[in-house]
């Protein structure tokens, strides 16, 4: 009797170790552009964040506030009786952490009280002559590598380096630039 040599398909080990370096090499490219990618997607949600912020308190000033701006997101979110409030559930809390940035209301460059508190629509607080709200990235260059900020003008500005905007940072020139 002679012994028959088995036919062997399928792949041999040299090319199963190609198919996988091939994959790894596909993934390496890839991964950085999915990293950019969502990165952009948290930018773009915080600036959608502080445009809501802007839009929420113009109507809280012009038709609850005398002219004058909520201080915290609490405030803004607040309703009024019979109402809604002035901006979205997932902004309501002060700091509020979304899409991989830190987004905050607070006062701005003056404190002056424009109306008391009970006079508000809402009677949540005072309302003041200035407001500043910011979103900061969770880690910088991770979830995001631009600071973003506004104020009462309505523009948004962005600082390009690793530093928190605040209100008075907002009028110096440099690497904080208005978000086109």
């Amino acid at each position: 009797m002679t012994k028959r040599m088995r036919d062997n398909k399928g792949f041999t080990l040299i090319e199963l170790l190609i198919v996988v370096a091939i994959i790894g090499i596909i993934a390496a490219i890839a991964i950085p552009g999915l990293l950019r990618a969502r990165m952009a997607g948290n930018e773009a949600s915080a600036i959608g964040s502080l445009r809501a912020i802007n839009s929420g308190e113009a109507a809280f000033s012009s038709s609850c506030a005398g002219g004058g701006y909520a201080t915290t997101l609490g405030q803004l979110y607040a309703a009024p009786a019979g109402s809604t409030g002035f901006i979205s559930p997932d902004l309501s809390v002060d700091p509020t952490i979304k899409s991989g940035y830190t987004v905050t209301l607070a006062v701005g460059s003056t404190a002056t009280v424009v109306m008391l508190a009970a006079k508000t629509c809402n009677t949540n607080a005072d309302a003041v002559a200035t407001y500043f709200a910011k979103a900061s990235p969770v880690t910088f260059s991770g979830t995001g590598s631009r600071h973003f900020g506004t104020d009462e003008r309505g523009t948004i500005f962005q600082d390009t380096t690793n530093t928190a905007l605040t209100a008075a940072t907002l009028a110096i020139a440099g690497t904080i630039n208005p978000v086109q």
